[in-house]
């Protein structure tokens, strides 16, 4: 069973920077896929940004240019960088691990961008 633990979450205020973690339990951590999704209170959970186990990343248009996904290996975590924020990035914020047709959730952290 794969465990996965975000981090990193906070309060800043807008314009403002933050850098999540998600740490995975997993012995083949680089085989997978993390993604980074975000839930906004009254919203669906939506898609931010994905690291494939090969580095490739892709991010959704919202957020391009401002975040960046990145992963070590060697410590079986995957970050999200966060910069430029704004009141409707607040929410929280999930990784999921995908390999083949297993995929794993972590709880989540919040993130709350002041105006």
């Amino acid at each position: 069973q794969v465990q996965l633990v975000e981090s990193g979450g906070g309060l800043v205020q807008t314009g403002g920077s933050l850098r999540l973690s998600c740490a995975a339990s997993v012995a083949s951590f680089s085989a997978y896929a993390m993604t980074w999704y975000r839930q906004a209170p009254g919203k669906e959970r939506e898609l931010v940004g994905t690291i494939t186990r090969g580095g490739t990343t892709t991010y959704a248009d919202s957020v391009k240019g401002r975040f960046t996904i990145s992963r070590d290996n060697t410590k079986n975590t995957v970050y999200l960088q966060m910069d430029s924020l704004k009141p409707d990035d607040t929410a929280i914020y999930y990784c999921k691990a995908t390999f083949l047709t297993a995929a794993y959730w972590g709880r989540g952290t919040q993130v709350t961008v002041s105006s």
